[in-house]
């Protein structure tokens, strides 16, 4: 059972205000992040993109779209199967039964840096043959959309790769819908 709490007078307000000023708290100045900071980065995301850059493959033009895409809800699972693809695969896939060999990390990427770090992860998992792998793509809002952006275009690029065979939101161990694990088709392989 639930009571409900009168809201505080203002003499309370005031001393708890004051309690903090004392303690040497100070406000924020602003509530969002310095985009104004440069990122890290990662050796093995250099690695990927120096050799993607010199795979021959490369030379064609981009493989995902970059035009609008159908928005989904930050706590939305995303699921998405060949219709070839056997039922046990597709269940072992969604159980996280079948083990992730590499993962990438989106958070932090503008959209075509994103897309960019995607297309060559992808390349490099398919010359590694690597049949799982890991795509953080988080759930935050987009700045100037009412939708996570990057889990939206990572939903639309993974159906239009045509290395990919499936693709579900992952276990919560592994990033829930904020991931998803990302079953590839192995070179020579059919579905």
């Amino acid at each position: 059972m639930s009571r409900r709490r009168p809201p505080p007078n203002d003499d309370d307000v005031s001393a708890f205000r004051q309690a903090l000023r004392d303690a040497g708290v100070r406000p924020i100045d602003s509530n969002r992040a310095d985009p104004g900071r440069p990122r890290r980065e990662d050796p093995a995301a250099a690695a990927r993109r120096a050799a993607a850059e010199s795979a021959a493959d490369d030379a064609l033009p981009s493989r995902t779209s970059d035009g609008r895409v159908e928005a989904v809800r930050p706590s939305e699972p995303l699921d998405f199967a060949l219709p070839d693809l056997p039922w046990r695969t597709r269940s072992q896939l969604k159980r996280g039964r079948i083990g992730w060999e590499a993962g990438l990390d989106l958070h932090g990427y503008t959209l075509d840096e994103a897309r960019d770090e995607l297309e060559s992860f992808l390349r490099d998992a398919a010359a590694r043959r690597q049949r799982c792998v890991l795509v953080v793509h988080g759930k935050a809002w987009g700045a100037a959309a009412d939708y996570p952006v990057i889990k939206s275009h990572v939903n639309a690029w993974l159906r239009e790769w045509p290395g990919v065979l499936a693709f579900c939101s992952a276990r919560d161990a592994d990033g829930g819908t904020g991931a998803v694990y990302v079953l590839l088709r192995r070179r020579g392989q059919q579905a």
